[in-house]
Order: structure tokens, then C-alpha cells, then sequence
């Protein structure tokens, strides 16, 4: 420690936190345009918001109407007469399912809410076993499935394992930093109790509308349609389930990213300069003005960040195929160009700013480039280990509702277990993005300005600069750099 090259990287550290700070000058000036903001939301997405409601209020129809044509009646509402080209199953009650759903849904809350009650003392050591065992029990899934004769969810499950294992091997090397930041993260919401009630407020509606959704599910599994006519409502209502899911997920990750990020930008939760009522202000705005801006990000980020982490992975366990390499990166650049107007720092920006969903993607990560902190995301894994532990909730819930199943019905296993894994999953991630949110708040509040993060823990602010230096020497030292000399990063890297 006591070497010339610490005392290099010492310096470095405060030229990146010096250079950070003067670009968050030149973007923003002092606090008080934050205030400004407040004092002047627009609604944006409007579009999405309506397009979002519009299927809310028809869907939520279309389950009530299919649950209760098989609610203690066959076909009490004559619709069977409308389907004779596609009905050849024997028909079944709502009543007889749908107690699975319930069973789904309880296990999932149990999962969320046990996950928020541990956050404080044995968060991490989940997160870890989380990481290790996903692959494993994904295996295991995919050798029942094979012993019930389910050939094509077997394969599945296996391809899911193999590609959870080449991940985490591919990252291997990230995971202590990426344990560092959750851990930080982990602290950060442990000592904001009111963001853990909101979590538990959204968990309860999502129940409310779960006991709708599952209605009408075990209403389509209790027609007589044809196995193909079930599973394609079926991927209509999950598709639905997802996208609300992903939309209540998404307000709880507004909602405490701008808590987190006032916290930090004050100094402590007991500052004197905080707004008061802030919470219900977060609130407020995340289910008004910026709500539009929320359910249309939530249709898309998901799916870009999973793709973007499978690629990243591959792109960097290639070695010197040329060829390989070049489509890899061709891909790759494509979705960076999605990931610069969707990506889950959006939510920080609309929290604080109030802006649109692309505006406010494409701010947030022009802050990345402009400062280096990409190359510190780009390195950090916690999403990846969230979304491990949310897929692993749904799995086990899903499990115990198709092991049900499968005593009762065979047949209607992996129809019953795929569809109350999603269930779990929206549920366990729920409690997942309390930590989430804290995350990208704190990469945003480091790109802002550094010294926010050194006034809340010095410590983990030196980590967090040497990890960013250490990477920064990594991409200027990459040979294949003058490939992507026209990225910004890269010319910072090289500076």
C-alpha cells in the first residue's frame, strides 16, 4: 500500500471523482434544479399509460368472463357454442384448479415477504446460494421433466441450466464486487423501513389482481378447448401477467430509487434539507405523471438487459476466434444501441427528473459515458444476480404447485407449474427490486458526483474508484480496441 503505484492510483481516484464532478457541473449546476423539477412535472407516455389501462380494464373482463362460465357450472354463460371447432377436451370446473393458483400465490408471498424479512442479516449468503444452486435445481427440473415424458420441457430446462452455468463461469471474476455493491445496496434500503412498505403494499395488490388472473386461468385449463387453444390463451394471460408484473416492479423501483437518491444527495435520511413528505411524493409521481413512462419502459427492458448480460458473457469467454468474435459483436452493438434508450437507470432519472422514459434512458447513459462509470455497470453483475434469485423463487413455487398437479392431473403439469412460476417469480421480484432500485441509485449518484457516495461510505467510495480505475486500464490495454475507437468509453479509457 505503501508502493509508488497506490499512490498513482490514489491520485486517480481523485482525478476520476474531480472530473466527475466537473461534468456533473456542466450538466446540472447545484441541487436546486432537482427542486425545480419537482415543482414542474409533466405527464409523459401518455400513449403507453392508456394502452396500458385499455388492457388492464379488457383482459381483467376476459378472465372474469372465462373463470365463471366453469364456476360451479359447466358453460353457465353458454360460450361453449361460440368454440365447436376447438373443443375436444373433457371439460372441467374452475373451482378444481383454481386452488393450485392459491397455492402458487401463497408460496410466492411467503418467498417475497421471507426475502425482505432476511434483507438485513442473511441477504447476501441467499444471493450466494442463490447463484450456485440456480443451475443445479434447473437440472434436477429437467430430469423430472424426461421421467414424466415431457421431452420438450426437459430439453428446455436443460439448455436453461447449461446457459446458467456458462454465465456464471463467464463472470466468475465479477462476483465479489458485484456481492460488495448489493451488500451496500442491502444497507441502504435495511435503513429506509418505509421503502420495505412499500414493497409489502404493492405485494398485496398484485395478490388482489393474481386472484383475478388465476381465476380465469383455471377457468381456460378447465375448458374443453383443445391443448393447443389453452396454452395459446394461456401465453396471452402470462404475457399480460408479465407486463402488469413488470409495471408494479418498475413503480416500487421508482419510488425507492428516488428516496435512495435523495438520501444520498442530502446527506442522510435525517437531513434537514430533505422535502418533507418525500416518500409520498415519489409516490405520487410514480403513479401519475411518470407512470406512462413506467409501463412503457417495462414492456422492453427486461428482455434487452437478459439478452445483454448472455451476450456480454459469451463476448468475453471467445478468445481469438475472429470470426466468432465479429458476430458476437455485431449483435452486441445492436443491442448496446437498444440498451442507450432502455435500460433500467431510466427509473432513477424519472424518479428525480420527471422526464420521459427514452429521455431519460438516454440521459443516464450519456452520464456513463461521459463520467467512465459504464465501464464500472458494465462490470457489475447484481442485476444478473437478482433476476437469479427472483427466476429461482418462481421455480420453487412453480415446483410445488406442479408436483401438486401432477398427483391429481398429470396431464395439466406443466400447464398448472409453468404458469405459477411466473406467479412466483412476479412476486419474489417484487421484493428483489428494493435492492434493485438502491443499486442504480447508486450509480447514478456516483456518476453525478462521487463525493456523494464518499460522504455516505468512504470505504466502499474507494473500492468502487479502484474497481473503476482497474477497468479503465483493462479496456485501454485491450488489443481489439481499435475496433470501437469511434465509442466514447474507449476514448476515455485511452485518456
Amino acid at each position: 500500500m505503501n508502493s509508488p503505484t497506490s499512490t498513482s492510483s490514489s491520485s486517480d481516484f481523485v482525478s476520476i471523482a474531480t472530473d466527475q464532478s466537473a461534468a456533473r457541473s456542466r450538466r446540472s449546476g447545484t441541487g436546486s434544479e432537482v427542486v425545480a423539477v419537482e415543482q414542474s412535472r409533466r405527464w409523459h407516455d401518455v400513449f403507453w399509460l392508456g394502452i396500458f389501462l385499455i388492457h388492464l380494464i379488457g383482459l381483467g373482463f376476459l378472465l372474469g368472463v372465462l373463470g365463471l362460465n366453469r364456476f360451479e357450472k359447466e358453460n353457465r354463460l353458454n360460450i361453449d357454442k361460440y368454440t365447436p371447432g376447438i373443443s375436444r377436451n373433457e371439460a372441467g370446473l374452475t373451482e378444481t384448479y383454481w386452488p393450485l393458483y392459491a397455492v402458487a400465490g401463497g408460496i410466492g408471498t411467503f418467498l417475497g415477504w421471507t426475502w425482505m424479512l432476511l434483507l438485513g442479516s442473511q441477504a447476501t449468503q441467499m444471493m450466494k446460494v442463490t447463484v450456485h444452486i440456480l443451475a443445479t435445481y434447473l437440472a434436477v427440473i429437467s430430469v423430472l421433466c424426461f421421467w414424466t415424458g415431457q421431452i420438450f420441457w426437459g430439453v428446455a430446462f436443460a439448455v436453461g441450466a447449461a446457459l446458467q452455468f456458462l454465465y456464471v463461469i463467464s463472470v466468475i471474476d465479477r462476483l465479489p464486487f458485484t456481492m460488495l455493491v448489493l451488500q451496500k445496496a442491502v444497507k441502504m434500503v435495511w435503513n429506509l423501513p418505509e421503502v420495505m412498505r412499500v414493497s409489502y403494499a404493492f405485494m398485496f395488490a398484485v395478490l388482489l389482481w393474481m386472484a383475478l388472473w388465476s381465476f380465469g386461468a383455471a377457468g381456460v385449463v378447465a375448458s374443453n378447448l383443445s391443448d393447443g387453444g389453452q396454452w395459446w390463451l394461456l401465453v396471452v394471460f402470462s404475457v399480460s401477467l408479465f407486463w402488469t408484473g413488470a409495471v408494479l416492479c418498475n413503480t416500487v423501483h421508482v419510488i425507492v430509487s428516488g428516496m435512495v437518491f435523495l438520501v444520498l444527495f442530502h446527506g442522510g435520511r435525517d437531513a434537514a434539507s430533505i422535502p418533507a413528505n418525500s416518500l409520498m411524493k415519489s409516490l405520487q409521481y410514480a403513479l401519475t405523471t411518470s407512470f406512462g413512462s413506467i409501463c412503457y419502459g417495462s414492456l422492453f427492458t427486461a428482455a434487452i438487459r437478459t439478452l445483454r448480460w448472455e451476450i456480454r458473457g459469451l463476448r468475453s469467454k471467445i478468445g481469438n476466434n475472429e470470426c466468432l468474435l465479429c458476430c458476437v459483436d455485431f449483435v452486441f452493438h445492436l443491442v448496446e444501441t437498444l440498451v442507450r434508450f432502455f435500460n433500467k437507470y431510466a427509473y432513477v432519472q424519472i424518479a428525480v427528473n420527471g422526464k420521459s422514459f427514452n429521455n431519460s434512458a438516454r440521459d443516464a447513459w450519456e452520464l456513463f459515458q461521459s463520467t467512465g462509470v459504464e465501464a464500472l455497470v458494465a462490470y457489475d453483475c447484481s442485476g444478473a444476480v437478482l433476476l437469479m434469485g427472483t427466476v429461482f423463487g418462481g421455480l420453487i413455487t412453480g415446483t410445488c404447485a406442479g408436483v401438486w398437479a401432477w398427483v391429481k392431473w398429470s396431464d395439466r403439469v406443466i400447464m398448472i407449474g409453468s404458469t405459477s412460476m411466473l406467479m412466483g417469480m412476479v412476486l419474489v421480484g417484487l421484493a428483489m427490486v428494493v435492492v434493485e432500485s438502491a443499486v442504480t441509485s447508486i450509480y447514478i449518484c456516483y456518476a453525478e458526483d462521487p463525493l456523494l457516495i464518499q460522504r455516505w461510505d468512504a470505504d466502499f467510495f474507494n473500492q468502487m474508484s479502484e474497481t473503476l480505475h482497474h477497468r479503465l486500464q483493462y479496456r485501454s490495454a485491450r488489443p481489439r480496441d481499435y475496433r470501437f475507437h469511434d465509442d466514447p468509453i474507449r476514448e476515455n479509457a485511452s485518456i
